[in-house]
Formats: structure tokens, C-alpha cells, sequence
């Protein structure tokens, strides 16, 4: 954001500081990636039908909580980069330096988590190669053979061609998106109206939903790492970063705004309902058949796929990242009391994607959740998380306002008057949804 990164005033360091500042490198267009990998995995297909149940039921209302969206989605991975960037330390690092109860917290969300949504990203990759091979297999089969690819691709790759992968994922998603976006034949005049600050009755939670739910998610925490895996380690990297950061969530802002107008113009025009969940993009699909014909709808079915693999890719990367450095980080203090070699380093040089816990956490996300896909995730677990994975981007979001803010970061880069405010209000909004989805679980 345009405030981070100013300095106090006083021209003075602390203990943070480097005694040189590294030379800054300029920002181009060609470089752009880290942020791609991390706004594709976010925006998953859960995301998409929430996007699509909030059209059908206000129409253009609230496109402008989907543009506050973005905003908010920009501060927070903006955040996480310049903490790598600035420090030299990942996120993890950071988190363990504000206490023992963040490492205990990370554990048993990173376990619980990793175990139901692996099960959830197979499914949701499986359900469109149901409705394009139609008869060929099953669901459960289809699952199986999405989380096994998924699994063989990070395996053997390193983050360089998971980059292009992802590339490629969202180069469909725009164009499918924004093809059937213009298919519905968008209202120019509503969709402006709907830039206006409005909330009608019974609008709130949908609102905060656009605001806070979509492209949110452990993944934005994983940035930081997928910037040092494209080789950015230090400070003078942070205006790439940032450019990086702002063209990813503006893409991302672009597939949110395309769906509430296929919301708005498809099924709130017609008074159409969707069912929840990934079943209701099916349901979607089977509306544009009937409508433009079976090329539009096996379009969206591709565009479908490409939204739920590449979340599938995106966590099986991204977050076993994340646990990987918890591992080694965990190990090393215990060993020695020092965290030895600073993680950005091995995480640059590839040795991360090369270690057992990263191969660990692979095999957890693949093959235990397989079992979820017959026994329909067990009562407990799903509680688990759902409580879990609604407290996360309140923790995301209320970890950096105090590392940021703190002598753990260099003066010059700690936040300004206006990172401070989107973080502070992006942690507001993920407390009212994280109290939300508790209250809504199956107690």
C-alpha cells in the first residue's frame, strides 16, 4: 500500500536494521508470479458460488464490497511480503517469536486443516471431470486421481514450474469467467450503481463474505515463501513485490466481479436458485447449457477445473511450505537454541521442496483424506475444522499488525497510518466472519 514503509520521522535504527540497505531492483511486468500462485489458490470453487449466491440474491448491490475485497486482500499479502523481505525471517519465524502459543495453535491447525481440506480439494477438482466424462468414473475415483496428480506434480517439481502451471489455470479461469460474464450481457448502468456503498436487509453477512471470504485463506501466509522461491530475499525487492501483490488481487477482484454479474444477470434476473457449495457451479453449468448452448457450458466446466486444481496445487505447495519450515525451524531450536540458517535462504535455493517435511505434508494432504471421501467427513472433525479454519485470518491478520508494528521489523519498513488501518479493519471483518461460521457449525 501506498503509506507502508515510511519511515517515523527520527531517521533512527534499532537492532532490526541492516548496515546496508540492499539495492533496490526494478519492478517489471515480466517477473509477476508469486502473487498469481498464491490469488489462484485462494479463490477456490467455494469462493466462486459464494460470489454467485451473493448476485442472485441483490444483483449489483454489493460489487462494491468485492472491489473493498481486493483492497483488503492487497494489504494483507503486501504485509506478509515485506515481512520476509524486510526481516529476512518468514512468517512462522515471526509467529514463534510472539510465543509459544502460536507454534502449539499452528500445529494443530496445520494437522486438522490439511486432513479435512485435503479431502475437499480432490472432491471439488473431481466434480467438473464428472459433468465433462460423463459415465467414465465415478466421483470418489475421480478424486482420487486429482489428489495423486496433484501429489506427483509438486513432488517432482520445484516452485518455478508450479509457477507456470498456475499461470497457465488462471490464463482459463480469466478467459472462461470473463467470456460468460459477457455472455449474460452485463447491465453497464447497475453494475456502476453497484460501486455505491449500499447495504440492503439481510445483506451483511454476504457483504463481509465478499469482503473477507473470498481469496482468503493459510495460503495468504504462504506468500512470503513462494516470494523467496522466486529467488526475491531481501528489501530491494519490495517494489517488485508490490507490484506483483496488486496485479494478482486485481486479477483476482476481476474473476469476483465477473461472477456477481453472471449472479446478477443469470439468476437473480430470472429469480434462479444455485445450490450450495461446488454442487451449485454443476447447477450453474447446467443453466448455461440451457441458455447459450453446450460449448458455453463445458467452457465454464473447464473453467471450473482449472479454479479447483489449481487450489488443489496451490495448498499442496504453498502449505507444505509452511509446515516444512514449522518442522525445521521447531527442530533446530530445540537442538541448539538458534534457528541456524535463515529459512529464507533455503527456501530460495529450493532445499525446502527437497526435505522430508515438505514430502511429509504432501503425503499427509493426499492420501489420510482419501478415507473423508467414504466416510463423508466424521462429525467431530468437521467441527474441528470449521473452528479452526475460521479463527486462522483473524490470527493472519492480528500477528502482522504486531510484527509490523515492532522492533522485530527494520524502522523503514514497519507499517505506515494506512497499512495499519486495512490491517486493523481486515482483522475486524475476519472476527464477525470467524463468530459467524462458528455459530453456523453442525454443534
Amino acid at each position: 500500500m501506498a503509506s507502508t514503509g515510511e519511515r517515523d520521522g527520527t531517521g533512527g535504527t534499532d537492532g532490526a536494521e541492516t548496515a546496508a540497505a540492499p539495492a533496490e531492483r526494478k519492478a517489471s511486468w515480466r517477473l509477476v508470479g508469486p502473487g498469481i500462485v498464491v490469488a489462484a489458490t485462494g479463490v477456490g470453487a467455494g469462493d466462486l458460488v459464494a460470489t454467485l449466491v451473493a448476485g442472485s440474491r441483490f444483483g449489483y448491490t454489493l460489487l462494491w464490497a468485492a472491489v473493498v475485497g481486493c483492497l483488503v486482500k492487497i494489504a494483507l499479502a503486501e504485509a506478509t511480503g515485506r515481512w520476509h523481505l524486510a526481516t529476512g525471517r518468514t512468517i512462522f519465524d515471526g509467529w514463534r517469536s510472539l510465543g509459544a502459543w502460536t507454534t502449539a495453535y499452528f500445529a494443530v491447525y496445520v494437522t486438522v486443516w490439511g486432513f479435512v481440506y485435503g479431502a475437499a480439494a480432490m472432491s471439488s477438482s473431481a466434480l467438473p471431470l464428472v459433468a465433462l466424462f460423463p459415465g467414465a468414473l465415478g466421483l470418489k475415483t475421480w478424486a482420487i486421481l486429482c489428489g495423486l496428480a496433484g501429489l506427483a506434480f509438486v513432488w517432482f517439481n520445484r516452485y518455478a514450474v508450479v509457477e507456470k502451471i498456475m499461470m497457465v489455470f488462471v490464463g482459463v479461469m480469466f478467459v472462461v469467467v470473463l467470456y460468460v460474464a459477457v455472455r449474460v450481457t452485463p447491465h453497464l448502468g447497475d453494475a456502476v450503481a453497484g460501486l455505491l456503498p449500499v447495504l440492503p436487509d439481510g445483506s451483511l453477512l454476504y457483504t463481509l463474505g465478499l469482503v473477507g471470504g473470498v481469496g482468503g485463506t493459510i495460503t495468504m501466509a504462504a506468500y512470503g515463501y513462494w516470494v523467496n522461491a522466486k529467488g526475491w530475499t531481501d528489501s530491494g525487492w519490495m517494489r517488485m513485490m508490490r507490484l506483483d501483490n496488486r496485479v494478482a488481487y486485481l486479477t483476482t477482484g476481476v474473476f469476483v466481479v465477473a461472477m456477481l454479474i453472471v449472479g446478477a444477470e443469470l439468476l437473480h434476473a430470472a429469480g434462479t436458485a444455485i445450490g450450495s457449495g461446488d454442487q451449485g457451479l454443476l447447477d450453474l453449468g447446467r443453466i448455461l447449457e440451457e441458455r447459450f448452448g453446450a460449448v458455453t457450458a463445458k467452457l465454464f466446466l473447464i473453467g471450473f477445473l482449472a479454479a479447483s486444481f489449481s487450489s488443489l496445487v496451490g495448498v499442496w505447495h504453498g502449505v507444505s511450505l509452511l509446515f516444512a519450515d514449522f518442522v525445521e525451524r521447531t527442530r533446530a531450536a530445540r537442538a541448539q537454541g538458534t534457528g541456524g540458517e535463515p529459512p529464507v535462504l533455503e527456501v530460495a535455493r529450493g532445499q525446502r521442496e527437497r526435505s522430508w517435511p515438505f514430502r511429509g505434508y504432501l503425503l499427509w494432504l493426499t492420501f489420510p483424506p482419501m478415507g473423508l471421501l467414504w466416510l463423508d467427513q466424521p462429525f467431530g472433525l468437521v467441527i474441528a475444522y470449521g473452528v479452526l479454519g475460521a479463527f486462522f485470518m483473524p490470527f493472519l491478520a492480528g500477528t502482522l499488525l504486531w510484527l509490523l508494528n515492532s522492533g522485530r521489523t527494520p524502522r523503514q519498513w514497519r507499517n505506515g497510518p494506512l497499512s495499519n488501518v486495512m490491517l486493523a479493519a481486515a482483522g475486524l471483518i475476519f472476527v464477525v466472519l470467524c463468530v459467524q461460521q462458528v455459530r453456523e457449525l453442525p454443534w
